[in-house]
Order: structure tokens, then C-alpha cells, then sequence
């Protein structure tokens, strides 16, 4: 990946999301609507409210913000979470709404009502992060109606000189078998490398692996139907990371911690160019 250069804003902001050796070891806390339905599930009437969502925060801040380098959190209803988080932890903040319209086609993005990238920052954000579902191969019109958005998204932050972290979520109505497994690899270097593109103003990437490590054959992690064997997968870790021409970190995408290291060891070998991880 070649040198660029930035404004000091956003260096700060990048700069401040990292540790001193400049890796991001992040936690994720911005989960709103699957978390709600988890307390609520432990829950005798089955629900969860506002403040259960603002206490449980604040506990995982205060617990795991001393490890990490920085915390990914929402404002609607983590705040309050964050006068609780360790000195030198970074803060971005989330500025998409939960979820999406199903009645929709597309998983279509939209913003907090209530907020702008101005009000993030001055509710203490150093970066500011959107979460996009986004399928490389999706209608044109469809695509065409995210990539608007998020060059918006990029605008606002180059005018308010804030770090601008997306998070490209690939997709189709199965995720789970081998069949995506086996098409995974292409939607997510397709997407690495599109959101890449200066027009968008993404300063770091946070995207998931481009493999699924339960189909990995030669890997602890193998499950017994093979999309890919371990060199294969070595290969697809180094185009998808060729393929960024930004700095891009990991999201664990909610595996165990076996799999999640076994698969940042298969990055490393491969030399793919990874900044660091954002787990939740």
C-alpha cells in the first residue's frame, strides 16, 4: 500500500484509535437492536429497555476500554458508557440507524435522525463509522443509491476533518452455506477494492475476512465441507488485501476466539496487509 497523505484531523483521529506501536485493537459496543433482544431473552417478560441497553454498556466499557485501543459505540444509548472508559482509549461513534427496512429491497442505509458528524465530534467522537450492507454484483440502481451515500458520508467528514471508518457488510439471502463460502471471497475483495476509491473519502476500512474459516480444509477451524484449501485461502487473504489501496482492519463478525485467531494467523501468513481488528 502506497504512502497518503491526510488532513491533520484525521490523523489525530486515526492516531488516537490506535496503540503506540500504531495497530487498532478495537472493541465493538454500538449493537442496539440484536442487543436488546439478547437482555431481553434472560429477561422473565421477555424485554429490554433504553436504560438495561445504557447500563450494560457502560459495564463492558469500564471492563474491556483498559485492553483496547479504542471503543466502537453508538450515541443513542452509549453516552453515558463512555465518561466510564479508560484515559487513552479512542472513541469512534456509530452513525448509521440499526438494521434495515426489509420491506425494502437493498438494505438500504439511513442516518440518525438526531445527529450529524458536527454533533459526533462534539459528543467526543475521533472517528466516525458506518456500517453498510453492500453486495458487489446487487442491481445497479440499487448500488448506485449506497454509493451516493457514502460519498456524502465522506464529505461531511472531510468538512469536519474527522476520521471516516466504513464497514462494508457483503451479503446474499444465504450466508451460511458453501455456496456463499465460495463467493465470498470475490464479493469482499470487490468491495475492499471499490470503497478504496478516493470519491468516497473512506479513510479506513473495516471489512471481514474473505474467507469463511469453516470451509478451510487443513485449518482447526474445518468443519468437514472444503470451499477452499488452506493455500487457496492464503492467496484470497493476499488479492482481497492487494486489492485496498486504504488501511483496512478485521471485524471478528461475532466467531469464537479460536476461530478469530487462527484466522489472523492465516492473515499474517498470507502477508496480507492488515492495520488491526475491531472485535464485538
Amino acid at each position: 500500500m502506497s504512502q497518503v497523505r491526510i488532513a491533520r484531523g484525521k490523523y489525530n483521529g486515526i492516531t488516537a484509535c490506535a496503540n503506540e506501536t500504531g495497530v487498532i485493537s478495537a472493541a465493538a459496543m454500538d449493537q442496539r437492536g440484536s442487543l436488546q433482544k439478547s437482555i431481553g431473552k434472560a429477561r422473565e417478560d421477555g424485554k429490554a429497555t433504553a436504560e438495561d441497553l445504557a447500563t450494560f454498556k457502560q459495564a463492558v466499557v469500564s471492563i474491556l476500554t483498559p485492553y483496547a485501543s479504542a471503543i466502537l459505540i453508538d450515541p443513542e444509548f452509549g453516552l453515558l458508557a463512555l465518561k466510564t472508559k479508560a484515559p487513552n482509549t479512542g472513541v469512534l461513534l456509530a452513525y448509521e440507524k440499526t438494521g434495515y427496512d426489509a420491506t425494502v429491497k437493498g438494505r438500504l442505509p439511513d442516518l440518525l435522525d438526531e445527529w450529524s458528524v458536527r454533533r459526533l465530534v462534539d459528543a467526543g467522537a475521533n472517528a466516525i463509522k458506518i456500517l453498510l450492507y453492500y453486495d458487489p454484483a446487487d442491481d445497479e440502481a440499487v448500488n448506485t443509491v449506497k454509493h451516493a451515500f457514502i460519498e456524502r458520508i465522506g464529505a461531511e467528514c472531510a468538512a469536519n476533518d474527522v476520521a471516516f471508518f466504513l464497514e462494508p457488510v457483503t451479503y446474499r439471502d444465504d450466508v451460511s452455506g458453501l455456496d456463499w463460502a465460495k463467493a465470498k471471497p470475490e464479493a469482499v475483495t470487490r468491495s475492499m477494492e471499490e470503497f478504496s476509491k478516493a470519491k468516497y473519502g473512506v479513510d479506513v476500512l473495516k471489512v471481514e475476512v474473505p474467507i469463511d474459516m469453516k470451509f478451510v480444509s487443513g485449518t482447526q477451524s474445518f468443519t468437514g465441507e472444503e470451499a477452499y484449501t488452506r493455500a487457496e485461502a492464503l492467496r484470497l487473504f493476499k488479492e482481497a488485501s492487494d486489492a485496498a489501496t486504504k488501511p483496512f482492519i478485521y471485524l471478528s463478525a461475532g466467531v469464537s476466539n479460536e476461530q478469530f485467531v487462527e484466522t489472523l494467523q492465516l492473515a499474517a501468513e498470507s502477508c496480507a496487509n492488515f492495520s488491526g481488528v475491531l472485535c464485538g
